[in-house]
């Protein structure tokens, strides 16, 4: 592998990559009357930091990211599902893992029934065994139904079956293939597959459950850390609307333990500013029993031993950085979003099937951007492609342009490029659209 360095950039060895992808087309451009002109059309690739229609936005000429592809853990939401996420949001555009924060509450819900407390550090035990073993359930009111019978409930989410690993993350994850159209929205052709082995599953369900009937008097008190501002903000509104719709459907079932869960909504921002700290400050001074979020990588890894210090349950329905997997959370980090190990895996494989055999990747310098990008170079020279074939460029993503690291893409002149970062992606594919080198037709 190749290492790229700028006066933003270093070169990497890994952690977790976010990437954009996006996939532009065949490999040769025909003039009008058909001849070859003899130029080629590059590939160029993402994942779920940029794979909304919120990147689109960004560009006002028609066609700017057609056949633009990318990766996104994703399940085939039901009509069902997405008709009430539209009820308590009818603005909604993409529905980006809000069926990952919808099952991160049922979870917290579920296990907190069975533990008989809302006490986090009593149910926590109990969350990875919620999602495994017993008796299938698909909402809470049938969860709770199997709970207060005296059972074992196995909740397949929205998201997917889960089957949590023991680190707390899912075993086996469906991940939906994105393509942007000439109109530089998502395109209703989503295809879906799958990555990952519930063999994985943890073995162990958790204490025996609390006596069938347990109440309490203290409610469940769930806090959310999700962006509502800063480079993910496209990703708030459908986890919010999940969360919403989550914590709704509890109560109309009769609440936890007896009582409705309480729901707070606190912003998450990013990385650029302290919004975060400050929202989880506020929330624990609420004495909330588990934190939702947050949505990034990088900004959860600035809390995270706030939130697990404070004796809370953390759940991220969109962390995907590795680091997390043995990460020192004190049993009670959790999320519902698969690991990069995963992503990459699919990842890698759409580009291999594309037929790339030179491939230049861009990514954000952080947890989120340099983890993915280590798994997906492993994935790519594990089928087959040779290490010099492929290009690793680390960026700055609060840099000013990205002139030079575009420049190595034009000077390495690849079949395919990856761009792994958020909403400064945009100024990216500008840049290669401007040397031919980018999605645009």
């Amino acid at each position: 592998m190749r290492t790229g360095t700028t006066a933003r950039g270093i070169a990497v060895t890994g952690a977790a990559l976010l990437a954009l992808t996006a996939c532009g087309g065949g490999d040769g451009g025909d003039t009008a009357d058909g001849g070859d002109s003899g130029e080629k059309q590059v590939n160029v690739y993402g994942t779920d930091g940029n794979m909304g229609n919120a990147l689109g936005e960004s560009f006002t000429e028609e066609g700017s990211l057609a056949g633009m592809r990318g990766t996104t853990p994703l399940t085939q939401l039901g009509d069902d599902f997405t008709s009430r996420l539209l009820e308590i949001d009818p603005a909604l555009e993409d529905f980006n893992y809000a069926g990952e924060t919808y099952d991160a509450i049922m979870i917290a819900a579920i296990a907190s029934s069975l533990a008989g407390s809302t006490d986090p550090a009593v149910f926590a035990p109990y969350i990875n065994g919620v999602t495994f073993g017993g008796d299938t359930c698909e909402d809470f009111a049938s969860c709770k139904e199997i709970v207060d019978g005296g059972g074992n409930p196995d909740y397949d989410g929205v998201s997917g079956p889960l089957a949590f690993t023991e680190p707390g993350e899912p075993s086996r994850a469906s991940f939906g293939i994105l393509e942007f159209g000439d109109d530089n929205t998502i395109s209703d052709d989503t295809q879906y597959v799958l990555a990952g082995d519930e063999a994985n599953a943890a073995s162990d369900e958790g204490p025996a459950a609390a006596a069938p009937g347990a109440t309490s008097t203290d409610p469940l008190i769930i806090g959310t850390l999700l962006p509502q501002t800063g480079d993910l903000a496209f990703l708030g509104p459908p986890e919010i609307a999940g969360a919403d719709l989550a914590v709704q459907e509890i109560n109309e079932a009769g609440g936890v333990l007896g009582q409705p869960v309480q729901l707070i909504q606190r912003d998450s921002g990013d990385t650029s500013t302290d919004i975060a700290t400050q929202s989880v400050d506020n929330l624990l001074q609420q004495n909330v029993d588990v934190i939702v979020g947050a949505a990034s990588s990088a900004v959860t890894r600035t809390v995270i031993d706030k939130i697990t210090g404070a004796g809370v349950v953390q759940i991220s329905p969109a962390n995907t950085s590795d680091e997390f997997t043995t990460y020192n959370d004190n049993g009670l980090y959790f999320r519902t979003a698969p690991p990069d190990t995963l992503q990459s895996s699919a990842l890698a494989d759409l580009i291999i099937e594309d037929g790339a055999n030179t491939i230049g990747i861009l990514a954000r310098n952080d947890s989120y951007g340099t983890g993915l990008a280590e798994k997906l170079v492993e994935n790519l020279t594990n089928s087959g492609l040779a290490e010099d074939s492929i290009e690793l460029v680390i960026y700055d993503p609060t840099a000013s342009d990205y002139d030079a690291e575009v420049q190595q893409m034009v000077e390495l002149n690849p079949d395919a490029v990856v761009v792994i970062g958020f909403d400064e992606s945009a100024r990216i594919i500008e840049g290669l659209n401007a040397q031919g080198i980018g999605p645009q037709r």
